[in-house]
């Protein structure tokens, strides 16, 4: 009752990053509010996934493990989180913005008339005060969003209606596993005595899944391309200097709308979020777009000639200049020095 409540999701017989990187952030949550944290684990063959839950500092995970779970499938898994959220009553229910997460969390939030905001890339706990009646609110959870196009970050907050629902967008949230041998209890789930004919009556005939041709959120060096790159011709350069450094290539979306670089690589409010330890910009104004989706990252490097550009503001060191001439001279001395 009154706690925090992941939802995780299983991806390839593991718990999905945007999970765990919820569980880190949601233990967070939890000791600020001083309650527990709760898991919701839907799938098949599930053996030993609690471990790897608990890890992440849940205290209790809710296992539902029925071979007609895998893989999702809205009804009966909606059907589950329903009736869980609706037993539980947490305070705080979060959810991957992922398709699973975007189709899952509306459902609950309809099933029990409260407030989902989408698309979070941060969230807090604070407190309100209504300027019309006067009423003091405390420990609401602060949703935060761009909003506008991107052009202003957002707070949302949900007074009246528990749970408070939201969906994070994968990369934002820092994925930590907690100190120590943390262990919880497993509450199991049967799905069987839950689930009706209706529930199940869409039947997987045949899958596919194609897998990722490119997956830049893991990569700890990426080299990134705006519009000022110039054309696709001239990003083989980011493609050199990101093999010289072990790295991988991303775009703003002026550089994906262009044709420079493909939307798999596009970094941003409408991309992925990534948190590397060393992040190039390579002629991107950095619009708070863009920003949304790189400005955790642990160091940043600018190269751009207008002197002005705001994403200079953020950079820890920025050269001024033309990148045709400034990579090849970082590809250059970093052999040399490498050597």
């Amino acid at each position: 009752m009154n706690n925090v409540l992941v939802y995780c999701e299983m991806e390839d017989g593991a718990v999905a990053d945007v999970s765990l990187e919820l569980l880190t952030k949601g233990r967070s949550l939890a000791n600020e509010l001083n309650c527990g944290l709760e898991a919701l684990v839907i799938g098949s063959e599930l053996n030993g996934v609690e471990n790897e839950v608990f890890s992440y500092g849940a205290d209790i995970v809710h296992v539902a493990d029925d071979k007609r779970l895998d893989p999702y499938s809205t009804l009966p898994h909606a059907k589950i989180a329903e009736d869980l959220f609706r037993g539980q009553k947490p305070v705080i229910g979060l959810f991957g913005a992922t398709s699973a997460g975007r189709d899952l969390a509306p459902r609950v939030a309809s099933v029990l008339k409260c407030g989902l905001t989408a698309d979070c890339t941060a969230l807090e706990i604070g407190d309100h005060v209504d300027n019309k009646t006067g009423k003091e609110y405390k420990n609401l959870l602060y949703q935060i969003r761009p909003a506008f196009g991107g052009n202003i970050l957002a707070t949302i907050i949900n007074p009246e209606t528990r749970p408070q629902l939201a969906t994070v967008r994968e990369g934002v949230m820092k994925k930590e596993k907690v100190t120590g041998n943390h262990k919880g209890e497993v509450k199991k789930i049967d799905a069987g005595k839950l689930l009706s004919d209706h529930d199940l009556i869409v039947k997987l005939i045949e899958r596919h899944v194609e897998p990722r041709k490119v997956n830049i959120t893991n990569s700890s060096i990426i080299v990134s391309g705006g519009y000022g790159v110039g054309s696709k011709e001239n990003f083989k350069l980011l493609f050199d200097l990101a093999e010289v450094l072990g790295g991988e290539v991303a775009g703003s979306r002026a550089a994906v709308d262009s044709g420079f670089v493909e939307h798999e690589r596009q970094v941003g409010q409408t991309g992925v979020t990534v948190r590397p330890k060393l992040y190039i910009a390579c002629g991107i104004s950095g619009q708070i777009q863009h920003r949304a989706g790189m400005d955790q990252s642990a160091m940043i490097i600018s190269i751009n000639d207008d002197p002005n550009a705001p994403i200079n503001r953020i950079a820890d060191y920025s050269i001024i200049g033309d990148l045709n001439d400034v990579i090849p001279k970082m590809i250059k001395y970093y052999k040399k020095n490498s050597k």
